[in-house]
């Protein structure tokens, strides 16, 4: 396969991948034209930062799959890409501890002004009494929002550090899962203002969603208690930068800060920001991610997508239906040969029933195999009479999900 890298990857895994046989093409930085231009030959296209639109997806004739070496879709337009047929993977969890750690930087940042502190001595000020008021962290209390795998290494760090641990849960969860989070000293809340208003300290990792965007807004904040500290390292537009600034201002609360809402798109750059310029912040560079642990475990991660794209089994698709169309399923027991199942869709074609979703698994020795086909609609008597009369047809049985 031609795989297109257009985002910074370790040499050692672009080595892997030309050992397989593939070409590898690395051109980090790629944008706009030249990323479209670029995708012309490709099968494959690795990206970590990179904004892949509408426009580059639908110019890539032969492009079959895009992975985010991350776990975050939202630089991908991933509806253009289901439209085409093309895979969207993602690489969760690779990043977790290095996030994780971040985010407890940024706690003990805030807690013991050491961004301030450093800045004073570089200007050969020193003022130990402004930097001995720490609070100290153990024994605050820290709420959780989003409690995947970046938010339960945050919370194992915290609870290491003697804190009491709050997580927002979601409706859906089972009771094993609920279970598993108490086991791990997390409070679990089912309503987030009754935990924000238990928080010292609120920490976001949640994806950039419809349901996420401007999430901490003013009533999100009003919840909170004064002198709070809010924690972003998920994605900016998680958080309404006017409603931050206006506790920062109003309500002595301060924040520790890796992502901003209109973020420069080169790595380097001018970047006006009220927000990150506020003296109540504390900030980095979008940089969560960024260690070389996590960034050979993501590319680990993408080796492991590909390998089994290959196989026919693409791992992580985030466009992909989440429930096939229909509730029918019709299974085929069938002998392996040639045009069974090019019969067996001859006669749902002829009744215009649609295959949404095909599974076709063969038997030890080769010589049977079993066919499970979910429909747009169940299947007519008639046609599957039919179905049952094509050659090499063992049984053809129905059911209703």
């Amino acid at each position: 396969m031609d795989i297109l890298i257009a985002d910074t990857f370790p040499e050692p895994h672009r080595d892997h991948l030309g050992d397989r046989g593939h070409t590898v093409r690395y051109r980090p930085g790629l944008t706009g034209e030249d990323l479209a231009e670029a995708l012309d030959d490709a099968d494959v296209l690795v990206v970590r930062s990179t904004v892949v639109d509408a426009t580059a997806i639908t110019s890539a004739k032969r492009l079959r799959l895009i992975v985010r070496a991350g776990a975050g879709t939202n630089t991908i337009d991933v509806q253009s890409a289901a439209e085409q047929a093309v895979y969207v993977c993602n690489v969760p969890g690779r990043n977790a501890v290095a996030v994780a750690e971040l985010t407890l930087g940024l706690l003990l940042g805030l807690d013991r002004h050491i961004p301030e502190a450093t800045a004073d001595l570089r200007d050969g000020h020193w003022d130990k009494a402004r930097y001995s008021t720490a609070t100290g962290i153990a024994g605050r209390t820290i709420g959780i929002v989003g409690l995947g795998a970046i938010g339960r290494a945050v919370a194992a760090r915290c609870v290491a550090f003697d804190m009491r641990v709050l997580g927002l849960a979601r409706p859906s969860w089972s009771a094993a899962r609920r279970e598993a989070l108490a086991t791990a000293d997390i409070e679990l809340f089912d309503d987030l203002p009754a935990m924000l208003g238990e928080c010292d300290v609120v920490t976001l990792h949640v994806p950039s969603t419809e349901e996420t965007r401007a999430l901490v807004d003013a009533a999100f904040i009003s919840q909170l208690p004064d002198s709070a500290w809010i924690i972003n390292t998920s994605r900016g537009d998680v958080v309404d930068e006017g409603a931050l600034l206006a506790a920062l201002e109003d309500r002595g609360m301060r924040a520790g800060l890796d992502v901003f809402q209109d973020e420069p798109a080169a790595k380097t750059g001018a970047f006006a920001s009220r927000l990150a310029q506020h003296p109540n912040v504390i900030g980095t560079h979008h940089i969560g991610a960024s260690t070389t642990q996590a960034q050979h475990s993501t590319a680990d991660g993408v080796l492991e997508v590909i390998a089994d794209f290959e196989d026919g089994q693409p791992r992580n698709a985030v466009n992909l239906a989440t429930a096939a169309i229909g509730d029918c399923v019709l299974v085929v027991r069938h002998r392996n040969e040639v045009g069974v199942l090019s019969g067996v869709l001859d006669q749902l074609r002829e009744d215009g029933i649609n295959v949404a979703q095909m599974d076709n698994r063969i038997f030890a020795g080769a010589s049977a195999a079993v066919a499970t086909l979910r429909l747009s609609r169940t299947v007519r008597p008639e046609t599957l009479d039919a179905i049952r009369h094509v050659d090499h047809v063992l049984s053809a049985v129905p059911s209703v999900e």
